[in-house]
């Protein structure tokens, strides 16, 4: 046993002698442990601000990234989806733009001009007055054709998608929002009891034969068919449409189907400039990404604030450090006159400073992957149909702003203990053994 511990210190000799800063490093780190230790409540309270800091950026960051998946994942399925709408007003050089029209409609679904689109719906829009069980409410019309939530990805949660069935009064359909339905018969309604109830928009009554499911973004709308709303509702112009929805026959060839549009109306409308156009062609796609980037510019900012707690963190670990290093100037003193080099007390106090974050670190770390993986637990994942409901996604835990976290507390460390570590190494022996 003996001859083993003997060989044991020899080896650690030898390892010390072939790296000199081995035994200084171990030295610095033991009495930095002392000194933490002797100090517990105070080390504590100095790294709750690293503790919250870390937490708080490995948290919000996961939140932004559930909401940026549920976010993608719920508009993705519009990626390709094309509006055309008139232009306002006069075009260029006083001209009068023309309509979209019924025949337009029909260019865009021939295969042999646009091979790209895959579906097109006309759509007459405006805004209507809507009466019912002696409420009133102003929404948004829309006349569509069959297909149109197919093009627009909504579904119906209650009654029937409008059918196409005409005269005596059977084209007199609608489909209403969920806003609609709250503003008209009261909250907490249920969807199934209007069906078949008459609603009355502008001076001609419908019925209600069903009722959309919420998007949060388009709720306060009634739709009809596209012939009632043109011949009831807004049908002030014969053949005209306010608005052409297309889908093209994917994501990939999005950019294709817009050149075949923007080639197929040109023709139509005899455009020969850019600066001439008489109609806008909208794509989601572009949508999408100014959005995502939104998304991503709101996730710095709050990741921003938090790391402020990390900032008030740092300041104080430097407050403490420079508190330390004063009552310990008799022990700074006692040590220098033994033979202690500057480089050794430096050492000492910015293992103690390094320590301090990097135990805060290491508790931000595990208090944020566990708030995290809770989060994880008891709210809907990213993207499914309950998330869509709350509006509030699981957050997603990655690796980078845990790592980054980390080593942010451990660069703070450093920073924070630097002067004090400094400031102890600079003092003479003689004045700080005279220190009271």
């Amino acid at each position: 046993m003996r001859q083993r511990q003997e060989a044991a210190h020899e080896r650690q000799f030898l390892a010390e002698e072939r790296v000199p800063g081995a035994a200084h490093a171990r030295e610095a780190l033991i009495a930095a442990v002392h000194s933490l230790a002797n100090n517990r409540l105070r080390s504590f309270l100095t790294t709750t601000g690293i503790i919250i800091g870390t937490a708080a950026v490995i948290v919000l960051v996961a939140l932004g990234n559930g909401m940026k998946t549920h976010f993608n994942a719920q508009f993705s399925r519009l990626a390709n989806q094309i509006t055309i709408t008139s232009v306002e007003g006069s075009g260029a050089g006083g001209s009068v733009p023309r309509d979209l029209t019924d025949q337009d409609v029909g260019a865009l679904r021939d295969p042999a001009l646009a091979p790209d689109i895959a579906s097109v719906s006309p759509a007459m829009t405006g805004t209507v007055t809507l009466a019912a069980a002696q409420n009133q409410d102003r929404a948004n019309l829309v006349g569509a054709t069959d297909n149109y939530l197919e093009l627009v990805d909504r579904k119906i949660v209650a009654g029937n998608w409008i059918s196409s069935s005409r005269g005596s009064g059977g084209d007199r359909q609608a489909v209403l929002g969920q806003q609609v339905l709250t503003l008209l018969w009261g909250p907490g309604t249920d969807p199934q009891q209007v069906i078949g109830f008459p609603v009355r928009i502008d001076r001609t009554t419908f019925k209600v034969v069903g009722v959309l499911d919420s998007n949060g973004q388009n709720d306060n709308v009634v739709i009809t068919p596209f012939d009632a709303a043109r011949t009831y509702l807004v049908g002030d112009n014969v053949g005209k449409v306010d608005q052409i929805i297309v889908k093209s026959t994917g994501v990939e060839t999005i950019d294709q189907a817009t050149r075949q549009i923007v080639e197929v109306l040109d023709l139509r409308h005899r455009i020969k400039s850019v600066n001439n156009r008489d109609y806008n062609v909208l794509t989601f796609t572009s949508l999408l990404e100014k959005s995502s980037q939104f998304i991503n510019f709101l996730t710095m900012f709050i990741v921003a604030i938090a790391a402020i707690s990390l900032l008030v963190g740092g300041i104080g670990v430097a407050n403490i450090m420079l508190v330390s290093v004063t009552e310990r100037t008799r022990e700074i003193g006692i040590r220098k006159a033994v033979g202690a080099t500057r480089r050794a007390i430096m050492r000492q106090f910015l293992s103690e400073a390094v320590m301090l974050t990097g135990l805060g670190g290491v508790m931000g770390v595990a208090l944020g992957v566990g708030l995290t993986l809770a989060g994880g637990f008891l709210l809907p994942p990213a993207g499914s149909a309950e998330a869509s409901d709350t509006n509030f996604p699981a957050p997603i835990l990655t690796a980078p702003p845990v790592l980054v976290a980390f080593a942010v507390s451990l660069i703070i460390g450093v920073l924070a203990g630097g002067y004090p570590a400094f400031r102890a190494a600079r003092m003479r022996p003689i004045e700080a053994l005279r220190f009271e």
